[in-house]
């Protein structure tokens, strides 16, 4: 569950800004943080099972005053179609060429091959020409 939560903090400089940002980025289940407001003294801070009490207590200690403002849940985002990537198929025109053994010459009719028809072929190709 997706928390958004809201905090007043006495911020009188830039450095005390990054400074609340950085308390506020390390705490646990925080994935986003900013600074709102008209003078820039609201600490947002959204994220999955933030403690707003420790967080609040930990930047009175650094900061000096920190009220918390508000705390809300955020609804669930709407789940992305993760459709995975079927591979496509390419199957060889091309007649199969003879084995040579040794001194001997193979060809498809005489000895079972062990060969595959379909090549198949990665919807996202990497660059490597090894693999």
């Amino acid at each position: 569950m997706k928390q958004k939560v809201v905090m007043k903090v006495q911020m009188t400089c830039e450095k005390c800004r990054n400074k609340a940002m950085k308390i506020a980025a390390m705490a646990q289940g925080v994935t986003s943080v900013a600074i709102e407001g008209a003078d820039k003294s609201l600490v947002v801070v959204i994220g999955d099972g933030i403690d707003p009490v420790s967080l609040t207590r930990s930047l009175r200690k650094k900061l000096g005053s920190a009220t918390i403002q508000s705390v809300q849940e955020l609804k669930a985002e709407s789940a992305e179609k993760k459709t995975d990537p079927t591979p496509t198929y390419y199957y060889s025109q091309y007649p199969q060429y003879p084995l040579y053994y040794a001194n001997t010459v193979a060809y498809p009719d005489q000895y079972p091959l062990y060969h595959a028809d379909a090549v198949v072929s990665d919807q996202y190709p990497s660059n490597c020409a090894i693999m």
